[in-house]
């Protein structure tokens, strides 16, 4: 007799007596779990021998820019940064090299970085069309709904890509440059095999993108399918966290303390701390290595148990917010609240521009200017984000923002009148022609296109600030790119009014690569985190009368049962230790099956009934390959063990039966 929680699950589709149930027309076998949730702790025993790795590398691999650092495993307090990239932006620090990369026109890898930028700017205008340049591309894992390994980009000069390949290019560069530096400090050829490598992304993105940076990585050899440990995804506003704990007072300015640090009192302009600050970082610059005390720093040895502090991770595409409490005695972390944020990065900034640009001379011709003079367009975006970067609130004078030649030479063509002409007629306030060939923007000008990113990150840690898991805060961390904007600076202290301390790492671009690498050489530091979905899968449960639909029921063998019930492993903010696993059992609907695939269904939502809820969809798929491990059982038993604490889910599975480990894999991308 089977029990309630127990069916022997074969075609149940044929004899269905209710509608059909999505769960069916979907191929889902109508699984149920055999055994109840546990969530264990003793994954120990399921854990892979450990690789003893010479080096840890990590790259941020940014919206905007990117680079790599690396410690060895023999002296974990000495990180170091890349080797400086030639080609470097006047007013901006060239310890990163901008995330762009050109392609010949046959679709082959050219150049990346500072490199790729000026190869394609130094080509004819005719020539520059047949070249694939592509920029600003990571947002685009963030804003496909159904990223597959599918997914195309757009190159400047609108050719289509496969993103994956353009991710894989980059980083086999990063492969090889971090490669070819190590071999030369050794004096010989460094093999792969001793590096293990972090690759840092949002820790707003869901699966499928963080899954899809991994398959990118495999496609540039980074690390090999066989041996998925070599690599770890790192969570951006995490890797900020655990290097902030290491900052000293003279690495930092603390915006909210009236005593004065590195000789300037917070309560005059914030941009100064960060102009003294900067100045502070280029003189050390001559140095790439640095030293990370193995000691917590003075900030931190200020926080005592169960406090509390906010790291805010302002980057080039995204914004990603992190709620951390301390754990003492090993000052471990734990996460309190599920990482939120959106796409509001700098790039917000350049959009406003466009839009403006789109005002003044007409979306046609914008439109038409990017295609048929693309390095030209570049041109102009690098003129701005020179200008971009000089905006603070209470600048007095203009700015000039240079444009190219070409822009002025083919918007007469196109119009028939001048670049001048267009700004007396449109009503552009603040916007003003310089006959020197430059665009003149009033300080009131340049704020107003900070305005609406500014406005969306406020809004976001004003929510946050709101929640009860939020209360007494006592340190807020701005890191990543962004947060050298006064502007953005400002904003964040008057929306704080005091509540807590605001603290911005000197060098703050390079924070997150810095924290990257302290998380390859331990990723147990973060010891719990909260689950960002609610995740589960379709089953079958007895039919009870008055709790179950009727449309949802079933008759089988007389027997009736409940379709699409939701049985949940893991809800939306749950919290989870690092290595805690979920343990379902399943069993083949036939004895000759050889692969068992379970649809993966998630939710915002933290309780979830049915899978055909609002709001569920089907996110992914749990494949069991159970060939090879045939059983003499007439009712195999496949035990699966989900983790849920680490910065990716991970599965593992063993036939019950024969004790034989089963090939186990949890795929967010073959939708």
């Amino acid at each position: 007799m089977m029990t309630e929680k127990e069916l022997e699950i074969d075609d149940l589709i044929t004899d269905a007596m209710a509608t059909p149930s999505p769960a069916k027309s979907m191929g889902d076998p109508g699984i149920t779990p055999l055994s109840p949730t546990h969530i264990l702790k003793d994954s120990e025993e399921n854990e892979p021998p450990r690789h003893h790795f010479v080096v840890v590398v990590a790259i941020d691999f940014g919206t905007t820019s990117s680079g790599y650092a690396y410690a060895f495993t023999k002296e974990p307090e000495c990180i170091h940064t890349m080797r400086r990239w030639e080609g470097g932006d006047p007013g901006v620090s060239n310890q990163k090299t901008p995330t762009t990369i050109l392609l010949t026109p046959d679709k082959k890898f050219h150049s990346f970085g500072y490199a790729a930028r000026d190869f394609y700017h130094d080509l004819d205008p005719t020539e520059s069309k047949q070249w694939l340049y592509l920029e600003k591309f990571k947002m685009k894992l963030h804003t496909t709904a159904n990223l597959s390994i599918d997914t195309d980009l757009h190159a400047a000069n609108g050719k289509k890509v496969k993103a994956l390949d353009i991710f894989a290019y980059a980083l086999a560069f990063f492969k090889e440059q971090a490669l070819k530096e190590l071999s030369d400090q050794a004096g010989a050829e460094f093999d792969n095999a001793d590096v293990r490598w972090v690759i840092t992304v949002p820790a707003i993105w869901k699966m499928p993108a963080k899954q899809f940076m991994r398959e990118a990585a495999y496609k540039a050899a980074l690390v090999t399918r066989e041996n998925p440990d070599q690599l770890i995804i790192a969570l951006e506003p995490e890797a900020a966290s655990i290097y902030c704990r290491k900052l000293r007072l003279h690495q930092m300015v603390d915006l909210g303390s009236k005593t004065a640090l590195n000789g300037y009192s917070p309560t005059d302009n914030a941009g100064v701390g960060m102009t003294q600050a900067k100045e502070h970082v280029r003189r050390n610059r001559q140095s790439r290595t640095f030293l990370v005390e193995n000691v917590i720093g003075e900030l931190w040895s200020e926080l005592a148990e169960g406090d509390r502090y906010v790291v805010v991770d302002c980057g080039g595409g995204t914004v990603d917010l992190t709620v951390h409490q301390i754990r003492l005695p090993e000052g471990h972390l734990k996460e309190l609240y599920k990482a939120s944020g959106g796409p509001y990065g700098s790039i917000g900034i350049d959009y406003e521009f466009e839009k403006l640009l789109c005002k003044i001379f007409g979306q046609d011709f914008i439109d038409q200017f990017k295609i048929k003079r693309p390095a030209a367009w570049v041109d102009l975006m690098i003129a701005f984000e020179s200008r971009k970067r000089a905006a603070t609130p209470d600048r007095s004078n203009p700015l000039n923002i240079n444009l190219p030649f070409s822009f002025i030479d083919y918007y007469k063509k196109f119009r028939g009148h001048s670049v001048e002409h267009a700004l007396r007629k449109s009503n552009v306030d603040f916007v003003k022609w310089s006959s020197q060939g430059m665009l003149r923007m009033s300080p009131d000008a340049m704020n107003a296109l900070f305005k609406p990113t500014i406005d969306h990150i406020i809004q976001h840690l004003t929510e946050l600030f709101d929640r009860p898991e939020v209360t007494d805060i006592k340190f807020l961390f701005l890191v990543g790119g962004f947060a050298e904007s006064p502007l953005l600076q400002q904003a964040v202290q008057n929306m704080l009014q005091g509540r807590s301390r605001i603290i911005i790492p000197h060098d703050v671009g390079l924070t997150i690569l810095k924290g990257a690498v302290l998380f390859g050489l331990d990723p147990s530091i973060i010891k719990v985190r909260r689950s960002p979905l609610t995740y589960g899968v379709g089953v079958l449960n007895r039919f009870v009368e008055g709790k179950h639909p009727p449309e949802k029921m079933l008759v089988k063998d007389g027997m009736r049962w409940c379709t699409d019930v939701f049985d949940t492993f893991i809800s939306a903010d749950q919290s989870v230790a690092l290595g805690e696993t979920v343990k379902r059992s399943y069993t083949p609907a036939k004895p000759s099956q050889q692969v068992i695939v379970i649809h993966v269904y998630c939710s915002e939502k933290e309780s979830v009934t049915f899978i055909t809820d609002p709001g569920v969809r089907k996110c992914g798929s749990l494949k069991l390959d159970v060939s090879g491990t045939e059983s003499p059982a007439a009712r195999r038993e496949i035990q699966t063990l989900m983790q849920f604490g680490d910065t990716e889910i991970r599965a593992m599975a063993v036939d019950v039966a024969t004790s034989r480990t089963v090939k186990a894999s949890i795929d967010f991308l073959g939708q």
